[in-house]
């Protein structure tokens, strides 16, 4: 199933036109393999019938179907479990000396794919009962596949995908097993919700978020792209909140709305100026 160049690009202007990621030299090699499923139920025999089907304005749910497939929703609880140690000992006791008047942290996984780094911070609360009784933990998980988040809602996962990143013991005190699967149990459900959201959209609570995780999302975007989401980010975070980015990821020479924490891989603060996009009337989106 080779892409030729001309299918390539209208593959390609579909996904940036969704989701502003690039599919770039580096991920070419994951159109066939992505799309094989596609090409049999819909019957299709080369990607050039494909490209063909896109440019049609009637197939607006065959589009959806691809850019879905297309995305790299890769994820497994507490990944990269020194960045979760980092949370857990220093940002989160940093947060909860800041926050102690009101008791209540906001949190935003973005890019949160099926939910389990949104699930992972709940347990790492729920995990510390005493410390965090009486407050308000609201985490709320975004990802641009609608496939992903409806997974993320039922918080229903495999046991292949259990098993990736938690303890025996964090499995049977945190999901039940429901008929081969494993289901996230009401205690750490109620700290999450989730929705569809794409990043380069104005943030779901402008300023309100403690802490927004955006890992190995960026990576997808091309310079202009990613400045634009390092906007939009600065924007949903709070005056003394934090960034936490993926290990490939910086914001030194990306933007200049951020500026590296001092203690912590991959931690970053804002940096909070009167620019055109803080001061621009930004549209309302349901909070918690």
């Amino acid at each position: 199933m080779a892409v030729d160049d001309a299918s390539h690009r209208i593959i390609g202007e579909l996904l940036a036109q969704r989701t502003g990621q690039q599919l770039t030299e580096g991920r070419r090699w994951r159109v066939s393999s992505a799309l094989s499923g596609l090409f049999r139920e819909f019957e299709i025999e080369n990607v050039d019938q494909l490209a063909c089907m896109l440019e049609r304005p009637s197939e607006q749910q065959l589009a959806t179907r691809v850019v879905e497939a297309l995305l790299n929703n890769e994820t497994y609880f507490f990944r990269d479990n020194a960045y979760f140690s980092v949370l857990a000992n220093q940002v989160l006791p940093d947060l909860a000396r800041k926050r102690e008047a009101r008791k209540r942290l906001t949190i935003w996984s973005a890019g949160c794919s099926t939910g389990q780094e949104a699930l992972s911070l709940a347990m790492i609360f729920a995990e510390q009962p005493a410390r965090w009784a009486d407050w308000t933990i609201e985490i709320l998980g975004t990802d641009v596949s609608s496939k992903a988040i409806d997974t993320a809602r039922d918080g229903l996962y495999t046991q292949f995908e259990i098993q990736r990143g938690i303890s025996v013991a964090q499995m049977l005190n945190f999901f039940v097993e429901d008929k081969g699967h494993w289901q996230a149990t009401d205690r750490i459900r109620a700290m999450t919700r989730f929705q569809q959201h794409n990043i380069l959209d104005f943030p779901p609570s402008p300023g309100r978020f403690d802490l927004v995780m955006c890992r190995n999302v960026l990576l997808y975007f091309d310079p202009q792209t990613r400045a634009t989401a390092f906007d939009r980010l600065a924007s949903g975070i709070a005056a003394d909140g934090w960034l936490m980015l993926g290990a490939g990821e910086t914001v030194v020479g990306q933007t200049e709305r951020f500026k590296p924490a001092e203690f912590g891989s991959s931690l970053y603060a804002p940096i909070h100026e009167d620019t055109s996009l803080a001061a621009a009337p930004r549209q309302r989106a349901a909070g918690f």
